[in-house]
C-alpha cells in the first residue's frame, strides 16, 4: 500500500518537471530546457523570464503589435494549460530588463492539446496589440520584454520571455505561414467567471466541498489499493 502511494507520488513529480514551452517567433532569450544542480525543479519555473538574464541581442517587433507562436507541448503534462501574454517597458529595472512584467496584452486562455504526453504542435498569434495605457505611447526604437506565462493544471508557471526593439513594422522579419501557423491537434477555450450561487461564504464553501470530495476519495482509495 505504502509504495503504490510512493509510486502515484513520483508519477505526479515527473509530469510537473517535464513541462515546458518554446518561443519560435518573434524569438526567445534561450534555452531554458534545463534541469541541473543549479535548477533542480526545471529552469523554465524561474520568474520572470525562466532563469535567462536580459539580452543584448534584441529583436525587432513591430511598434503596432505583432505576432507571437509558440510550441507548448515540449515536454509531458500540456493537456491543458492557462496562458498568459505581458510586456514590460524600458531597461531600468533589474539586469537592465523592464522594471516589471505587469501590463498584459490579451487576456488570459486556454489551450487544449492531444494528451499529457509530449506532442508536436505550434500555435501562432498573428497580431498580439500593445496594451493600452493611459499617457503611454511606444515609439521606434524603444525596448521592452514580452513574457509569455504558462500555467499549469496544478498552478505552477512556466516563464519564457524575448527582448525586442520596438520598429516600422516594414522593418521587422516577415510573418508568413512558415512561422507563424496553428496546429490542428491544439484548440482554444476563452477563460471567465461565474457567480458561485449564493455568492456567499457559506454556499461558496459548501460548492466547493462538493466538488473536491470525489477526487480526493478516488485518489484516497486508489491508495489503499
Amino acid at each position: 500500500m505504502f509504495s503504490r502511494s510512493i509510486c502515484l507520488i513520483a508519477a505526479l513529480c515527473w509530469t510537473v518537471a517535464e513541462a515546458h514551452t518554446v518561443l519560435t517567433y518573434p524569438g526567445w532569450r534561450g534555452d531554458n530546457l534545463v534541469t541541473n544542480e543549479t535548477y533542480p525543479y526545471g529552469m523554465q519555473w524561474m520568474y520572470p523570464c525562466g532563469g535567462h538574464y536580459t539580452t543584448t541581442n534584441r529583436t525587432k517587433w513591430p511598434v503596432t503589435g505583432g505576432a507571437i507562436a509558440l510550441q507548448p507541448g515540449w515536454f509531458q503534462g500540456h493537456a491543458t494549460a492557462f496562458f498568459y501574454m505581458n510586456i514590460g517597458f524600458g531597461t531600468d529595472g533589474p539586469d537592465h530588463g523592464p522594471p516589471n512584467m505587469s501590463f498584459p496584452m490579451v487576456p488570459v486562455f486556454q489551450i487544449v492539446g492531444p494528451s499529457k504526453n509530449p506532442y508536436p504542435g505550434t500555435f501562432c498569434l498573428p497580431q498580439v496589440p500593445l496594451p493600452n495605457i493611459p499617457n503611454f505611447t511606444v515609439n521606434v526604437g524603444d525596448n521592452a520584454t514580452i513574457q509569455v506565462v504558462e500555467t499549469a493544471i496544478h498552478g505552477a508557471a512556466l516563464y519564457s520571455c524575448v527582448d525586442i526593439t520596438f520598429a516600422l513594422p516594414e522593418d521587422v522579419d516577415e510573418v508568413n505561414e512558415t512561422n507563424c501557423f496553428n496546429s490542428s491537434d491544439i484548440s482554444f477555450n476563452n477563460v471567465f467567471s461565474t457567480a458561485i450561487s449564493g455568492n456567499t461564504a457559506s454556499s461558496a464553501s459548501k460548492t466547493l466541498a462538493r466538488a473536491s470530495f470525489w477526487p480526493v476519495a478516488a485518489l484516497l482509495m486508489f491508495t489503499f489499493l
